[in-house]
């Protein structure tokens, strides 16, 4: 909670991940809140009061796996939100002259988009969720201690650069700056 917080602040990918790793621990512990209260919230250092709203937090996205049917996979519909508005910014910024930098950024990262849908089979998604897909998969091979290939360092580094700028990119649009003529981007 108080890390999704400040996370949703900074970096828009690094919440979104974050929280995919949410629902994870979630289902891990069976969506069971004493199991969470014992596994997670009892080992973060706070006051009762921060932990208790910890757990009214972690029983909120509960009953959202729940009742959105994502209990065993899939994402909960916020964070789906958050991909379809990056993926419509992600659009917006593609097609607009002035964002070369970005127009370059993704088209160094397409061919690994298109090789990770093609490796994906009928389980393809859009081209940001993809890149997501790739970052998310990336963490738990770390998590797990998994050696991690050449190639696929490579392009997991072109495409946390891509991620980067549309986070970014995300967030001055979220303040009204990314396509102001007045501002620079």
């Amino acid at each position: 909670m108080i890390i999704a917080s400040q996370k949703r602040k900074e970096n828009i990918a690094e919440y979104l991940l974050y929280m995919w790793q949410i629902e994870d621990i979630i289902r891990a512990n069976k969506l069971d809140i004493d199991k969470i209260k014992e596994s997670v919230i009892s080992r973060y250092p706070a006051d009762d009061k921060t932990l208790s709203d910890m757990a009214e937090w972690y029983e909120s996205l509960i009953d959202m796996m729940r009742r959105e049917e994502v209990t065993e996979k899939g994402h909960l519909q916020m964070n789906k939100n958050i991909i379809g508005d990056l993926a419509q910014l992600h659009l917006r910024v593609l097609a607009d002259p002035k964002f070369d930098e970005y127009r370059k950024e993704f088209y160094a990262t397409l061919p690994f988009i298109v090789e990770l849908r093609a490796k994906a089979g009928d389980n393809r998604s859009g081209e940001i969720e993809t890149c997501f897909n790739a970052l998310y998969g990336l963490l738990m091979l770390r998590l797990q201690h998994k050696e991690i290939g050449e190639e696929t360092a490579k392009a997991i580094a072109q495409i946390s650069k891509f991620i980067a700028l549309l986070a970014k990119y995300y967030h001055l649009d979220e303040e009204d700056c990314l396509f102001d003529p007045h501002q620079e981007s």
